[in-house]
């Protein structure tokens, strides 16, 4: 019988910030969050102590709970894919990578069952060694939830084991009639988000049991394989394989932010061209061009709007990118309204290698231009991000400096 661990660092970003501060994360009232960026700015992460309260993880910072000696830890994006890589390290000293699978920085998948054998081990056992090998290099906590496949291992964990003082839970596909089926919060159960829940609702189901029970056909027909997937969820049955390393047949790249400010339709500009420059250096590194533009823009009170564009010919040339991007923003964007959120994406990507040219390129103006940009790719490569940068980069409305001193538009 197969056997599958999935491992969580439980509260990581607040934990280690605990850990760091020589403090126990279960006693500490901690929170992460930039402060910098005003009351409104989203918490990254509290810690367990504060968990144990009923605060929420996902939060605005005025909208937390007054807790005496509670402490705002800035996020250090850097020390936490320091931490998180150590731990992995960890992970591969029991399986082989081809047995691992990353998740999240917080959160692995891994098949032990030819490893069980090897150590003399019990899943529960394993779990503890690995758990306590974790703790004594790191000082992090960690839920361990077992299961016959990846899908009840992952939900042992978030159901069951978070919550158990052994922080280990082992789940078997009989265990799902009395554990999983009386669910009725769906978003507890991995992969249904509010959107399946509130279809899920609407077609007369109240309790994961109600799934399970349903006819499959009737899921398929009604949500795709979607349906018919979350079908075989809900009964235990969950094929996928590890090793089959999942790659997306379209591939895309995309850069976004969330503004501290209200931007207007002039201002907008100018972050338009710099994420343009930015996703156009993105694509260079990668040694790619797009043929798809996709712009989407939320606006500072609601709404917003997302388009697309597709280009004559592939491309990676910033005047063509950037000059695309601008004929959405011009296009669409609301001149009454003000810019809060923003995200520009290239898709349908095709190697920079092999390329057909046009014979209504300019191929030496392209080429010239592409070649500044990889000099400017091999100086940031070399010396930082900070070291070559454009004039318009020092404007007040400008980001561009802002986001070279950030991770996943986190502070590094």
């Amino acid at each position: 019988m197969p056997v599958y661990f999935a491992i969580d660092l439980k509260s990581f970003y607040a934990s280690v910030e605990c850990v760091d501060r020589n403090l126990d994360p279960f006693n500490t009232p901690l929170v992460v969050a930039d402060k910098s960026r005003g009351d409104g700015t989203i918490v990254m992460a509290v810690s367990p102590y504060l968990k144990s309260l009923g605060i929420p993880s996902r939060l605005r910072l005025y909208q937390l709970k007054p807790v005496k000696g509670t402490i705002v830890a800035r996020p250090r994006m850097s020390r936490y894919i320091e931490v998180s890589t150590k731990i992995v390290s960890i992970y591969l000293k029991y399986v082989n990578y081809i047995d691992l699978h990353i998740y999240s920085i917080d959160e692995v998948i891994m098949d032990v069952t030819r490893y069980l054998n090897l150590y003399k081990l019990s899943p529960k056992a394993l779990a503890k060694k690995i758990i306590d090998d974790i703790y004594k290099a790191s000082g992090l906590t960690v839920t361990c939830g077992i299961g016959d496949n990846m899908f009840l291992a992952k939900v042992a964990m978030d159901i069951e084991a978070k919550h158990k003082p052994s922080n280990i839970a082992y789940w078997k596909k009989k265990d799902v009639i009395s554990k999983l089926w009386p669910i009725t919060s769906f978003q507890k159960v991995w992969s249904i988000g509010a959107n399946l829940e509130r279809k899920l609702h609407n077609m007369g189901f109240y309790s994961i049991g109600d799934i399970a029970l349903a006819d499959k056909s009737y899921l398929k027909e009604k949500l795709g394989v979607i349906g018919e997937e979350l079908h075989d969820h809900v009964n235990g049955i969950d094929n996928s394989d590890i090793r089959e390393k999942y790659i997306p047949s379209s591939k895309s790249l995309s850069v976004g932010q969330v503004l501290f400010s209200d931007y207007t339709y002039e201002e907008g500009k100018l972050l338009i061209k710099e994420m343009s420059e930015e996703l156009l250096i993105r694509l260079i590194a990668s040694s790619s061009r797009c043929k798809k533009l996709h712009l989407s823009v939320g606006y500072s009170k609601r709404g917003g709007f997302s388009k697309s564009l597709n280009l004559e010919n592939p491309s990676d040339i910033y005047s063509v990118i950037s000059q695309g991007f601008l004929k959405l923003y011009d296009s669409y964007f609301d001149r009454d309204q003000t810019m809060r959120t923003i995200c520009l994406a290239s898709s349908d990507l095709s190697s920079s290698c092999y390329y057909q040219i046009s014979l209504f390129e300019d191929y030496q103006g392209e080429a010239k231009e592409r070649e500044g940009f990889k000099a400017v790719l091999k100086i940031k490569e070399k010396f930082g991000e900070k070291s070559v940068f454009k004039a318009s980069n020092l404007l007040e409305k400008s980001t561009a400096l802002r986001r070279m001193d950030q991770i996943g538009g986190h502070r590094k």
